[in-house]
């Protein structure tokens, strides 16, 4: 199989410094902890408790009027 040529051929300085390219790697980092609910979730959990437990404070006070 002939060799193909490539159109630019290898240059190495002859005085000065060699550099090379830096490769970009991947970096892991510290996971992030997710809350298990949200803020504004909580509230609504929070405030429909309150409301059930209002109801059942008025269920309890109709049944002592009505006794």
């Amino acid at each position: 199989m002939p060799e193909v040529k490539s159109m630019f051929r290898e240059v190495l300085p002859k005085q000065g410094q060699l550099s090379m390219e830096d490769v970009p790697t991947m970096v892991l980092c510290k996971p992030k902890l997710l809350p298990l609910k949200s803020v504004t979730l909580e509230k609504l959990e929070k405030m429909q408790m309150e409301a059930q437990e209002a109801v059942k404070q008025q269920e309890l006070a109709m049944k002592e009027l009505s006794q």
